[in-house]
């Protein structure tokens, strides 16, 4: 997907300001570290704008993406993230699965990079505990190798009988959290390259949806950004929830 920048910038664009510019990026561009045509911040530069990535989400995933125009904002947003401090919320659709998720729940299993550099669960998958609305391992069931805890917080949005669609809070934000947390207690989200082996689904249904922040620089300290969902990450329900969660 080559990127033409001026035309992607007016069509994603969500807010800014002069220190700010927050996107809500398309699957299957990378914010960062890509080739140039698939790089929004390759694709500014190329252009004569500079940006500086505030955080990243995958290529594969849609949604909120913040960019500093200015390195004062750009190291205050990214010390929140540091240190665990921003709200962050995504949506995702996932495999209804052989048991139902509850109303909301939470995943609290660490994570290891396995073979070929591939995000895991840091212990063997038949260790995975499930009591009530969590999911977690005993620490003498972890594997001996570096590991990263990894927490996440989810509530049901709607019910579909092959698939759930969820709201998403990482506590953590560790690289593929979302994803491995959700294929691993037995929910993979849909069109995922790394877990749904179907092959049927043209995107991965992930979005980055909401984060809040401080923003000292702005007249009411902070900023509340929204990304709302555009019409294909909704494609393998009949249709979207009537409303989403406040």
């Amino acid at each position: 997907m080559d990127i033409d920048w001026p035309e992607l910038r007016a069509r994603c664009r969500i807010t800014e300001d002069e220190a700010i510019l927050a996107l809500n990026k398309p699957a299957g561009i990378s914010v960062t570290g890509e080739r140039h045509d698939t790089d929004i911040v390759a694709a500014a530069e190329d252009t004569g704008e500079k940006l500086y990535p505030v955080h990243r989400i995958d290529k594969v995933t849609s949604g909120l993406v913040l960019l500093a125009k200015q390195l004062p904002a750009h190291g205050q947003l990214t010390r929140q993230f540091n240190k665990q401090t921003v709200r962050k919320t995504y949506l995702a659709i996932v495999a209804a699965g052989t048991e139902p998720l509850p109303g909301s729940g939470v995943i609290d299993l660490p994570l290891s990079v396995g073979r070929k550099n591939r995000v895991r669960v840091a212990a063997p998958r038949e260790t995975i505990q499930h009591t009530g609305d969590r999911w977690f391992v005993a620490e003498t069931d972890l594997l001996d190798t570096k590991n990263y805890p990894s927490r996440t917080e989810f509530t049901v949005v709607a019910r579909h009988p092959e698939h759930t669609v969820i709201a998403l809070h990482p506590v953590s934000g560790r690289r593929h959290q979302l994803r491995v947390h959700l294929a691993w207690i037995g929910h993979p989200i849909v069109g995922d390259p790394l877990f749904d082996r179907t092959g049927t689904r043209p995107r991965t249904h992930l979005h980055s949806w909401r984060l809040r922040l401080t923003a000292d620089w702005r007249p009411d300290g902070r900023l509340d950004l929204e990304a709302p969902p555009g019409d294909t990450f909704w494609t393998p329900l009949p249709h979207p929830p009537e409303t989403l969660p406040a």
